[in-house]
């Protein structure tokens, strides 16, 4: 592979590097939430029991679509709860299962609610206009007209129907990742929405002071996490840490780097590989958060980003001016040090992929000769950081390859079409010799990433090695 495909490996040498401390996350978090999670299910399930749902079941064909009803609106109910918790940041799960994980979770549990409640309307009026002898469509107004809660249900339901619709990966690549996000706020619109239909209406909360306790405290519950983790928490932050720009670098076509001064930032729980979401308080559009990642080791006086222009709000980043105020939420993400199981690191990156990666080889522990990087471009003008890597490469030893030139046309692959001659494992193997000896860290375009991901796979490098974060939305 040269000729435009990789550039040889840089000079080493041993230095003193000053780093953190990666804090690890401890393992038995995970399976916590995700027992927590579980057991919701299963109360609901349980204070249906108690309800008669069971018994209702044998009644006849309105009791029979009425309890059935009943019990899928609890469990879609119970679910858009824990969909609010996966939204919340909390940190017991950001840190416990990561973005991409959390985000595949969210979109799953948040389908299975919307399916389930969509269910619950259909057996309910079914069951009722038999039990009323009345036709389905008389029955529907007069379930929305005369029962309680029930308009303000049909609102939430509208707004829990647009996130679902604006959530389907057509819709998500036709908007901004900006009206994505905000469109998808209007999640917590349909939860509050239907609270009302749930104390006047429903069967266990009129009937069952059990019910009654479990369901207020679940929603005080993710009120709180939302008030804490959302707002006050982010609040806190970005008063106390007073982060504002210090200059802006255009690094390449369409990409700058905004370094953050502030203080007491050694104080704050972040290490490199993590992200937060911005908000840069410079005139219109300033509400609107986006995430980006590190791209410098944090320091105790300053932090630095670097993206991309890919939508209005990476696209602001080149007319900040220093000395504009910048409000924060995280740091958020776990592409960090503390998964590490092996004492070498080997990095691929692909385009703006390298941000994250880059602050990772700056502040992670790894001797002379045990880090490599593979940065994949178009060509050497679209290497961010170039000059950085190599001084970088330079100080601790870094073995660095470029991997340059159009992508393969006829297969998913992560190489260059001047590497097409070798497969995706073989080629892997001539760049990091004994890989498997080595932590993975892997970031760039999601289809790059699964061949990258695939091909060490196909090596045999074991899972708990892998180290992949996904940020599309």
């Amino acid at each position: 592979m040269t000729n435009g495909g990789v550039v040889p490996a840089m000079s080493r040498r041993r230095i003193a590097h000053v780093r953190r401390r990666s804090p690890r996350t401890p393992a038995w978090w995970r399976d916590a939430v995700g027992v927590l999670c579980w057991a919701s299910v299963l109360v609901v399930v349980a204070l249906w029991l108690s309800g008669r749902g069971a018994q209702l079941l044998a009644a006849g064909p309105a009791d029979l679509l009425t309890s059935l009803g009943r019990l899928s609106g609890l469990v879609a109910a119970d679910l858009l709860l824990v969909q609010v918790f996966l939204m919340a940041r909390v940190p017991m799960i950001e840190r416990s299962y990561g973005q991409d994980e959390l985000a595949r979770r969210h979109r799953l549990v948040g389908f299975w609610s919307f399916n389930l409640l969509m269910v619950h309307v259909a057996l309910i009026l079914g069951g009722y206009a038999l039990r009323d002898h009345n036709n389905l469509l008389r029955e529907t107004w007069n379930v929305v007209t005369t029962y309680g809660g029930m308009l303000l249900a049909v609102a939430g339901s509208i707004a829990l129907t647009l996130v679902v619709v604006t959530s389907v990966r057509v819709a998500r690549r036709a908007l901004r990742y900006e009206s994505w996000h905000l469109l998808h706020l209007y999640a917590y619109v349909g939860v509050g929405l239907s609270v009302p239909h749930e104390i006047w209406t429903g069967a266990d909360f009129t009937t069952s002071a059990l019910a009654r306790v479990y369901w207020w405290s679940a929603y005080a519950v993710a009120l709180a996490a939302i008030l804490v983790y959302r707002v006050a928490l982010p609040v806190w932050r970005t008063l106390r840490h007073g982060l504002t720009v210090r200059e802006v670098v255009r690094e390449g076509p369409g990409v700058v780097t905004v370094l953050l001064a502030g203080r007491g930032l050694h104080r704050m729980p972040v290490q490199a590989g993590q992200y937060f979401v911005f908000r840069f308080l410079d005139g219109p559009g300033w509400s609107r958060g986006n995430p980006y990642s590190l791209s410098a080791s944090p320091a105790p006086d300053r932090l630095r980003v670097t993206a991309k222009a890919a939508g209005d709000g990476s696209s602001r980043l080149a007319g900040l001016r220093p000395g504009t105020k910048v409000a924060i939420e995280g740091p958020y993400g776990r592409l960090t040090g503390e998964r590490r199981v092996t004492h070498k690191v080997a990095m691929f990156a692909c385009g703006i992929g390298i941000t994250p990666l880059r602050a990772l080889l700056e502040e992670l522990a790894y001797e002379p000769g045990d880090a490599v990087l593979v940065y994949r471009a178009h060509d050497l003008d679209d290497l961010v950081f170039r000059d950085e890597l190599e001084q970088l490469a330079h100080r601790r030893g870094i073995a660095m390859h470029y991997v340059l030139g159009r992508r393969i046309r006829n297969r998913k692959s992560w190489l260059p079409e001047s590497a097409a001659a070798w497969t995706d494992e073989d080629a892997m193997q001539q760049l990091v010799p004994g890989i498997s000896q080595y932590d993975v860290y892997v970031c760039g375009p999601d289809l790059w990433m699964d061949a990258v991901c695939a091909a060490a796979t196909g090596i045999g490098l074991p899972p708990n090695q892998l180290h992949q974060e996904r940020f599309s939305w």
